[in-house]
């Protein structure tokens, strides 16, 4: 096994389906001449060439409807957008054509395509550019939704989702791409404190090996016995740190990572509440109508005689992202929030 950053997965990813089947390729602003705005696909234009990684204009419907079309051609183009905000743009190809190909073309077309790039927060970029969109792709029938940000998952996933014929939007972390670090670490807090990584198997992948990761599968990041926290993306990491601070005070936690959206593996998370009998569920997004509503959904519905506390839920604040660092602290879930949503549940003062 080898330790390698979320950027190097993603990219190993790409390369690798590239290789194996020339009709995939990469198209967006800035894939090719500059290696991409987060250097996810640095070295693919010199192996592949301009046919196959392409520079685009600003313009996402513009190219999205290029990809679609591509895709209902007989191609695999991976769309990559510079970040999810600026996808709303493209929602009519992807919402009104990608994701309604086959059922309205009644199976004669499909729409092999990938849309990925960073969702969430991403330090201060203010309102227009903070906004998660799992829930907003999780909605739409036909499309799968894969948001992770562990690299064994993102690789396994990235490749799944290639060579998928549904249309997969994939939703990653602008400020985990270069993580772990050299240190194998997840590098410095805001006091200078080393954080560690959140699990031992985070970054690892298989050495020289092909695999692939099923989509609509979780991860059990920490197994635990007390409360059962379910997660996806970076705050996955948050959860996992929660997870140490209440080791700590006698509670044990265990860390899911949904990994993919839709298809929910709710199997998964039911049968950590069986075990668990408590459940705080944490997502960045906001509150109404989000993954997180899903969930608790799910887990009354199919675990309702197995809960000792009602659902809870540790969301981003239901207001637009402000720009003030001290303003996104408060927005953004973190480990503090978590552990006070735990003692809750477990009616735990303190």
């Amino acid at each position: 096994m080898r330790r390698i950053t979320l950027r190097q997965a993603l990219r190993e990813a790409m390369q690798e389906e590239m290789r194996r089947d020339d009709s995939v390729f990469l198209m967006g602003e800035e894939v090719a001449e500059y290696n991409g705005a987060y250097k996810l696909s640095e070295g693919l234009l010199d192996e592949f060439g301009a046919r196959r990684v392409i520079d685009t204009p600003i313009a996402e419907l513009g190219f999205a409807g290029i990809g679609v079309g591509a895709a209902m051609n007989g191609l695999r183009p991976i769309v990559e957008f510079m970040t999810w905000n600026f996808a709303i743009l493209a929602f009519d190809q992807i919402v009104n054509n990608a994701a309604k190909t086959l059922s309205q073309s009644a199976g004669q077309f499909g729409c092999p395509i990938v849309f990925r790039g960073p969702s969430g927060a991403a330090g201060q970029l203010a309102q227009q550019h903070s906004q998660t969109f799992e829930s907003w792709m999780g909605n739409v029938p036909g499309i799968k939704v894969i948001s992770t940000i562990d690299p064994y998952d993102a690789k396994g996933l990235l490749k799944a989702a290639i060579r998928d014929n549904d249309p997969v939007c994939v939703f990653e972390s602008e400020i985990l791409y270069n993580f772990p670090d050299a240190k194998g670490t997840m590098g410095k807090d805001k006091n200078g404190v080393v954080r560690p990584l959140p699990y031992e198997s985070f970054g690892l992948v298989p050495e020289k090996e092909d695999y692939i990761v099923p989509i609509g599968k979780a991860s059990i990041r920490r197994a635990g016995t007390d409360v059962t926290l379910v997660s996806f993306n970076k705050m996955v990491i948050e959860c996992c740190y929660a997870a140490m601070e209440l080791e700590k005070q006698g509670i044990s936690a265990e860390v899911i990572d949904l990994c993919s959206i839709r298809p929910l593996d709710m199997k998964t998370v039911v049968e950590s509440v069986k075990k668990t009998n408590r459940l705080v569920v944490v997502d960045e997004s906001w509150p109404m109508f989000g993954v997180s509503a899903e969930i608790a959904y799910e887990v009354q519905r199919y675990a309702f005689d197995y809960l000792d506390a009602p659902v809870l839920r540790v969301n981003g604040a239901d207001v637009s992202m402000p720009y003030a660092a001290s303003l996104v602290e408060a927005y953004m879930p973190n480990p503090t929030k978590i552990i006070k949503a735990v003692k809750e549940v477990m009616y735990v003062k303190g």
